[in-house]
């Protein structure tokens, strides 16, 4: 692997030395499997596969009354919990013989959440939005909450801050990215241009903009599809190199090709229609040398499903989030192979792959992939 690499993950261990990783794979599971028991609870009390038979996804959105947009995320839920071995599916995709969690099954799995979130360096917010949204999946169903009031009570960021931030693989990550651009700012000969997509709560630009301080910068345009998260952005962040605008990744990225030294995508990229085509995008607008930093989830950890799934309906109708590279239908997230092979077809050379294929973080499933315009 390059030398870039291995500077990267030197930089990440140090943002979290001195804990220990060797219970990440365990707790991560303990995390998963009580989503999962608390969706299978939710199934169980609220719809006619209490009464056994084998029922398709859509009659059991109507009896937990789920709203039109939401409706596609209770067959997510159930070939999640078939994948687990939770639930029965027939050949014509209807399902059957779900399991019925015991209550002190359920007692257990919450009180294992405790020591979960302390291994894997989460702070208390997390556990709070995970037990909330269990406790809250009717009305999330029904929209009559939105999930930003699970990820952003009283509108402060706390547990988003918890799921991108404060935890041990982000603190990794993000470490390791600002490595990058460390180098890349080091070897540039012209202040630099920076793009960051879909930047959120700057989870991972908190990280970054400390490696610019003292250093040339044209800009860092920190875009989102969202005014609230650039009113947020402006407060914390402040302006001088820094340009705020709104940018839906589902269409064209803005026309400045050839002329930036970094494309940012933090746990955003899989929200666009095909990853494929806004890699290409991105490859287009960079000069030669410029790079592609993009942190992902390669695999959806049951966990998430109370919440992320909610983030990604549609404002209307019952189609499921519109996916068109391999993803349709049936899943969130590009495997690791995936995008390695789409950054290679987008004309752009991988020099980072992070964590290692030994570190226990890798159990997180989430990668900081960087690679460099050929």
């Amino acid at each position: 692997m390059s030398a870039l690499n291995v500077l990267a993950d030197r930089a990440g261990r140090a943002a979290i030395s001195g804990a220990d990783t060797s219970g990440v794979a365990e707790a991560i599971g303990r995390l998963d499997r009580l989503a999962l028991l608390g969706i299978a609870t939710e199934l169980h009390r609220r719809t006619r596969l209490r009464n056994g038979g084998t029922h398709a996804p859509d009659q059991l959105a109507l009896d937990l009354g789920a709203a039109e947009r939401h409706r596609w995320i209770v067959a997510h839920w159930l070939d999640a919990l078939h994948e687990e071995g939770l639930a029965g599916r027939a050949a014509d995709g209807r399902f059957h013989d779900l399991y019925g969690p015991r209550r002190a099954e359920l007692t257990a799995a919450r009180t294992g959440m405790e020591s979960a979130r302390i291994a894997l360096g989460y702070p208390p917010d997390l556990a709070t939005m995970l037990l909330r949204s269990l406790g809250m999946l009717p009305e999330l169903l029904r929209d009559e909450i939105g999930v930003q009031a699970l990820l952003y009570p009283d509108g402060e960021p706390g547990a988003a801050e918890a799921v991108y931030r404060d935890n041990l693989v982000s603190r990794y990550l993000n470490a390791a990215a600002a490595e990058v651009l460390r180098d890349l700012a080091e070897q540039a000969g012209r202040p630099l241009r920076i793009l960051e997509l879909g930047a959120g709560i700057g989870a991972t630009t908190a990280d970054l903009l400390p490696v610019l301080a003292g250093r040339p910068v044209e800009f860092y345009l920190f875009t989102d599809l969202s005014p609230f998260f650039l009113d947020t952005a402006r407060r914390r962040f402040g302006t001088g190199f820094l340009r705020y605008a709104l940018l839906d990744i589902s269409t064209d990225l803005p026309r400045q090709p050839g002329e930036l030294d970094l494309v940012v995508a933090a746990t955003m990229a899989h929200n666009a229609p095909h990853v494929g085509r806004l890699l290409e995008q991105a490859a287009a607008l960079l000069a030669p040398g410029g790079r592609v930093l993009l942190i992902e989830t390669v695999r959806e950890h049951p966990q998430s499903l109370t919440t992320m799934p909610f983030a990604l309906s549609p404002r209307k109708g019952t189609r499921p989030p519109e996916r068109h590279d391999g993803r349709a239908g049936t899943r969130t997230y590009l495997r690791r192979e995936e995008w390695l092979g789409w950054l290679e077809r987008a004309g752009l050379r991988v020099e980072v792959d992070l964590p290692r294929d030994a570190d226990p973080l890798a159990a997180m499933s989430q990668r900081l992939f960087v690679a460099i315009r050929r």
